[in-house]
């Protein structure tokens, strides 16, 4: 059997993540994530995220997101700095609308879930796109929605597990980074416990993948398969309730799953 409570703390863990890599001017973005740091840290999942969220803490200020701004800017858009690439496809082919965009749109497909394109710019394999997309998947699996469990697994296992790892090192080793390493330290382990959650291995990078086989596994995979895909005997730790809606995704009422 799921628990719920494990889903809602990782809806809760990717709402943050898609806060700390999505640009937004909206100052009740970085409020949200203030609140979802305040609430994650009551909990964190080992002493080495514990003291990453403090530092973090220490650096993100309530009432102003200057300082958070600067450093988001200087590592993902400023061309006076080595700027890091934050698209699924350009990890996987050098380029930044390419076939790991066209595999995520296949996969919103199978959902409700659409970009909003009034307010979101980037391509749907961002990654803080496909944070917001993984955190609305596990609120609606906490819902009992079980028919996206599948789905969501195929995203981390297809598109994310593809490229974070590499992302994740770009992003500790720039220059101007200073509070997106600790920002990296909660990335690093929570991504490692996505992998134990989903028993899903790390890429092997020289191992060529038939993609198409992956593809027909992740659509014909059956009811069985992906409850047992869900559980994680070893889990110990129960999440609080999701306290915040996640931006940049709409729901489309009448796309069918």
């Amino acid at each position: 059997m799921k628990d719920n409570n494990i889903y809602k703390s990782r809806a809760l863990y990717y709402a943050m993540f898609s806060r700390f890599f999505v640009f937004a001017t909206d100052n009740s973005r970085y409020l949200e994530l203030i609140n979802l740091i305040d609430t994650l840290q009551k909990n964190p999942l080992d002493k080495t995220t514990s003291v990453a969220f403090t530092q973090i803490r220490k650096e993100l200020k309530s009432d102003s997101n200057i300082s958070f701004m600067k450093e988001f800017d200087s590592i993902f858009h400023s061309p006076e700095t080595s700027m890091v690439r934050t698209t699924a496809s350009y990890f996987d082919e050098n380029v930044e609308s390419g076939k790991k965009r066209l595999e995520m749109q296949n996969f919103l497909a199978k959902t409700k879930i659409r970009r909003d394109e009034k307010q979101y710019s980037d391509y749907e394999d961002h990654v803080g796109f496909i944070f917001s997309v993984m955190s609305e998947l596990c609120d609606l699996i906490s819902e009992d929605q079980e028919e996206y469990i599948n789905t969501s697994h195929c995203i981390f296992d297809q598109i994310l597990n593809e490229f974070i790892d590499d992302f994740a090192k770009e992003v500790y080793e720039h220059e101007e980074a200073k509070i997106f390493k600790n920002i990296v330290v909660l990335l690093k382990t929570f991504i490692e416990f996505e992998r134990i959650f989903l028993e899903v291995s790390i890429p092997n990078k020289k191992e060529n993948k038939n993609l198409s086989h992956e593809d027909k596994s992740c659509e014909n995979i059956s009811e069985d398969e992906a409850a047992r895909r869900a559980r994680n005997k070893a889990l110990r730790a129960k999440g609080p309730k999701k306290e915040q809606e996640q931006a940049f995704v709409t729901f489309d009422v009448d796309s069918t799953e």
